[in-house]
């Protein structure tokens, strides 16, 4: 079940937030882990025996793993990690670890039965969990007593799609105060937060991208018979469309968290006004670079012992980032271009981008599209190779005009929207109430629209 689905908007969201309004406080978290459940549920039930063992296994780990002495306490959470990754490592990469090895030592090994269709939402959960474990054995927080709780805190059905990975000290005192949770502002602001996501995912993403699948979808023209600028084109609108769709869904999530009563971390903020890679990476994705930060950049040492450590650690958190992202070389070779991309802003380039006005936004819009070509290089019409002939070898082909005509006007307002235009104008628009109220009222009908007559398409980050 998807969030811009008529399912969902019609039938599982207005009555889980039905049902959940009417029940007590003290009701509200076995009300939400019920629905959490259906929601997990709702395509099969192939995995959740693996997600109820991970459950009670990180529950009771993390009771023994504060109950124990000091002899022992570093172990018991390093077990515990090396099981929620070892989850994740087997059904996300071991396929890939395998044909690895076969191709480098001709090993012959059988590709396991896995099946082509991960986990939902393994590489979120895994990592709220590890947060989770790691934070108890710091002192970080007391482990959760109550089962129910930290199941609703796992299970929590508005971040199990794409996140955001939001760490169980942010959420811990709202799942426990169920009587206050619930505010007529909060809800207010999360019906506004879902709209606008919403809008950002089926209005813009959806639209948008079609232009990239025209190019390299199966019945598109293909790659190989466009000309130069057509590939510009469709890897600028590939870029507006992967921000769009995973902003507009991070959106959608926290909205649906503040209209259950939960205040989220925001998981973007206009990423693409950047003017540096380093700023590009504070303002995407946030919740993702914070828990690589968090777990893995600073445990190493962070900056504190020298520069060498310092960019081998920088290294090896780049490296975790492109795997994070798919179990493909090209999502690597991502991963390690920003590496070298913040290596250089460290090190040299840095001191001249703050002196700059305009020309550091279009040198980090212009690796940044360039990095979406290499993140987007495993899908069958877009090797990474021929992207990058197309993109610098000025070449013939079918040119762009046909799809300037037709995509134009969203490439503009995809442009427009990723600006801080729109919040400005919010911002302005919210000071009448009879204008906010029209303007949201046109918003919601228009999403409706575009839900009812588009095919419910999942969001991209859900794939990785």
């Amino acid at each position: 079940m998807v969030f811009n689905s008529v399912v969902f908007l019609f039938c599982f969201l207005p009555l889980s937030l039905l049902l959940y309004y009417l029940v007590p406080g003290r009701a509200k978290n076995a009300v939400l882990l019920a629905e959490s459940l259906i929601f997990y549920c709702w395509t099969g039930i192939e995995f959740l025996p693996l997600i109820a063992a991970l459950i009670v296994f990180n529950y009771l780990w993390a009771l023994l793993t504060a109950k124990t002495g000091a002899k022992l306490r570093g172990l018991l959470p390093a077990v515990a990690v090396l099981v929620n990754l070892g989850v994740l490592v087997y059904f996300k990469y071991a396929n890939f670890l395998i044909d690895t090895l076969n191709q480098i030592g001709h090993f012959g090994i059988a590709a396991l039965n896995i099946g082509a269709v991960l986990p939902l939402g393994i590489s979120y959960y895994i990592f709220k969990i590890i947060s989770y474990e790691v934070d108890v054995y710091t002192g970080k927080i007391k482990p959760e007593k109550n089962f129910l709780t930290f199941a609703v805190y796992v299970l929590f059905f508005p971040q199990l799609i794409v996140g955001p990975i939001v760490k169980y000290r942010e959420m811990a005192d709202q799942l426990h105060d169920g009587q206050n949770r619930c505010t007529l502002a909060k809800a207010q602001r999360g019906a506004e937060l879902f709209v606008f996501g919403l809008a950002k995912k089926v209005i813009l993403a959806d639209s948008i991208g079609a232009l990239w699948t025209d190019i390299i979808g199966g019945g598109g023209v293909g790659l190989a018979n466009v000309s130069t600028p057509l590939a510009w084109l469709g890897i600028i609108a590939y870029s507006l469309q992967l921000y769009f769709d995973f902003a507009g869904y991070s959106e959608m999530s926290n909205g649906l968290a503040a209209l259950l009563g939960f205040d989220c971390p925001a998981n973007f903020n206009l990423p693409y006004i950047s003017g540096s890679i380093t700023e590009f990476w504070r303002r995407w994705h946030i919740t993702l670079s914070g828990w690589f930060r968090d777990y893995i950049y600073i445990p190493l040492g962070g900056n504190r012992k020298g520069a060498a450590r310092q960019l081998f650690n920088m290294f090896l958190v780049w490296a975790a980032t492109g795997i994070w992202h798919g179990a493909s070389w090209n999502f690597i070779a991502w991963g390690l271009y920003y590496f070298v991309l913040l290596t250089i802003e460290k090190n040299f380039l840095m001191k001249y981008l703050k002196r700059g006005k305009v020309w550091p936004h279009i040198y980090t819009l212009f690796f940044v599209v360039l990095g979406w070509g290499i993140f987007t290089a495993n899908q069958p019409g877009a090797p990474l190779g021929l992207l990058l002939q197309k993109l610098f070898v000025p070449q013939g082909g079918i040119a762009p005009l046909y799809y300037l005509r037709n995509y134009g006007v969203l490439l503009a307002l995809g442009c427009v929207c990723s600006s801080t235009l729109p919040s400005w104008l919010w911002a302005k628009i919210s000071k009448n109430t009879a204008a906010k109220l029209i303007v949201f009222a046109l918003l919601t009908v228009l999403c409706v629209c575009y839900v009812v007559a588009a095919t419910n398409a999942t969001a991209l980050y859900a794939n990785f």
